[in-house]
């Protein structure tokens, strides 16, 4: 990392975010340093706003709102003294990732059962017994 940080678009690349996302960052108040500037005004990012950045897109991607990101940037930004309160915020974003989680691989249990299914089936040659609606008859309840 340069001394003199890295542009908007090096960070861009290397936080794989785009430059879009970490204008809006920066305007939502998700980050916890201001950003340097040039004396053109242009932003330089240090290995601490990159690694920070990184932090929030793992947050944002599994699920957490953005004034829950806020907040927690708010909370690290102020120093000391809150720790438990982060640590509270944490806890209870990760229990709705748990409870998402686990409602995906109830979800996923299911693909794997239509997946079987259809391995079946083709292996026995009746895949054409599979359920297709057919004007208004009944389904085949194998599917």
């Amino acid at each position: 990392m340069p001394a003199e940080g890295v542009t908007i678009a090096e960070a861009a690349r290397r936080t794989g975010v785009s430059v879009h996302t970490l204008r809006y960052y920066e305007r939502a108040g998700l980050v916890v340093t201001p950003v340097d500037r040039t004396s053109g005004g242009r932003r330089r990012y240090r290995e601490l706003d990159l690694k920070w950045i990184v932090i929030c897109t793992k947050l944002r991607a599994t699920g957490m709102p953005i004034r829950g990101i806020r907040r927690y940037a708010e909370l690290v930004a102020a120093g000391p003294g809150n720790e438990e309160e982060r640590l509270a915020l944490l806890e209870s974003h990760r229990a709705e990732v748990l409870t998402r989680l686990g409602e995906i691989q109830e979800n996923l249990k299911m693909i794997d059962h239509k997946i079987e299914v259809y391995r079946g089936s083709l292996a026995a040659g009746d895949a054409d017994r599979l359920w297709a609606p057919v004007g208004a008859g009944a389904a085949e309840s194998r599917e």
